[in-house]
Formats: C-alpha cells, sequence, structure tokens
C-alpha cells in the first residue's frame, strides 16, 4: 500500500516537470496531426463505401474492418522497414522522427474513420436514400448531404480515431525510438518511466494522458449534441 500512495504523492508532484509538458505538446501535435490527417482522408472514403454500389465494394469493406484491427506493433515494423536507410523510402530520412510516428497514427486511425462513417450511412433509413436518388445531385452533394444527415457517427469515429491514436505506443515507438526531446511522447514516457521502476513519474504521465482524452470525449460529444 506504501509503495501505491507513494508513487500517488511522486505523480502530482511530477505534473510540472518541464520534461513532461514538452512531452505533452508532442503528443497533442502527434495525435491531433494524425487524427484531422486520419479524418480529411477517411470521412470521404466512408461515405463513397457508404453510398456507393460498385464492384468490390464488399471486399473493400472487409479490407476496412480487418484495418480496424490492425496490429500496431506490425504497423509500425512496417513503415520501419520502408523509411529505413537502405529501404524503399530511406531517402526521406524519416526514421525516428515525428513524421514517422503521424503517418503511423495515421495509418492506424484511417480504417476506424472510413469504417465507422460507412456504417454512419449505411444507417440511414431507406427512405433518406430514396429522397437523394430523388434530388439527382452529383457525388459531392450527394455525400455531403448523408454527412450531414449522420453528423453525430461522424463524430462518433473523431472520436474513436483520436482515442485510438493518443493511446497507442507500439507503432511509435518502433519508428519513433523514445527519443527525449524529439519523438518522447507521452505513452513511450509511461514505458520508460515503468521499466525504471520510476512509478510516480509514470503515473503522473497516466494521469495526463487520461486528463487529454477526457477533454477531448467530452468537447466532441458536446459538438455532437449540439448539432
Amino acid at each position: 500500500m506504501g509503495l501505491i500512495l507513494d508513487a500517488i504523492a511522486d505523480a502530482f508532484a511530477s505534473l510540472g516537470d518541464p520534461e513532461l509538458i514538452e512531452v505533452v505538446g508532442l503528443t497533442l501535435v502527434v495525435s491531433g496531426l494524425a487524427s484531422i490527417a486520419s479524418l480529411a482522408a477517411g470521412v470521404p472514403v466512408g461515405a463513397a463505401l457508404g453510398l456507393g454500389r460498385f464492384r468490390g465494394r464488399s471486399a473493400l469493406r472487409v479490407a476496412v474492418d480487418v484495418g480496424m484491427g490492425l496490429p500496431p506493433v506490425l504497423v509500425g515494423l512496417t513503415l520501419l522497414l520502408l523509411f529505413w536507410r537502405s529501404g524503399p523510402l530511406g531517402s526521406l530520412r524519416l526514421t525516428f522522427t515525428p513524421t514517422a510516428m503521424v503517418i503511423a497514427q495515421f495509418l492506424l486511425a484511417l480504417p476506424i474513420v472510413v469504417g465507422l462513417t460507412a456504417t454512419a450511412i449505411d444507417s440511414l433509413p431507406s427512405a433518406a436514400i430514396e429522397q437523394l436518388d430523388a434530388l439527382r445531385l452529383g457525388g459531392v452533394d450527394r455525400a455531403r448531404l448523408a454527412l450531414i444527415e449522420v453528423w453525430p457517427g461522424v463524430v462518433g469515429a473523431a472520436v474513436a480515431a483520436f482515442g485510438r491514436v493518443v493511446s497507442e505506443v507500439g507503432a511509435v515507438l518502433i519508428v519513433g525510438g523514445n527519443i527525449s526531446g524529439e519523438t518522447r511522447v507521452l505513452t513511450t514516457l509511461i514505458v520508460q518511466e515503468s521499466r525504471q521502476a520510476r512509478f510516480g513519474p509514470a503515473l503522473g504521465a497516466g494521469i495526463v494522458l487520461l486528463a487529454i482524452s477526457l477533454i477531448v470525449n467530452v468537447s466532441l460529444n458536446r459538438i455532437r449534441g449540439a448539432r
């Protein structure tokens, strides 16, 4: 019990640590960029998947469903092989950089956004789809109107995407390397401190991570409720 109480006391004492503040900043930048990029790319694809009737749609839907459960370490390893100095994209020099971390998190969040957006559109009543068809709109306008109708589902996709990336550790640890002052984020900081039996700072980073997730989730759900 004493260990737990000491860890809690050390956790709150570590909240003002300049290194922790720096790590929080990088976490917000990396996860924020990955989430925004996944929404920008995934919502239109999800709308096309939900509204479209084309050959290969079922296979694509299965691929998206599989992608929603991609193992983060596999994504990280694949990117590491691509970005390694002797790899196909080694000339980009992205290994152990925040850019590589953003790409890894983007790939993990993208199938979630696509899948949940398509599912939200699939839930539209058949009468709504018939009305869209009767308007004889172009593809972009048709998708825009459908997305307005399923706006809460789109916000739900944003919530799920951010939750996926901000709590992810495997992929960012592999491609980022957990370099202090350069690629260390909250999840990798927790791993680092736990390995060194520094439970107080690890718990402090966990508290901050939980607070970030809570604030983002409450904010997005307020947007969903207001709409």
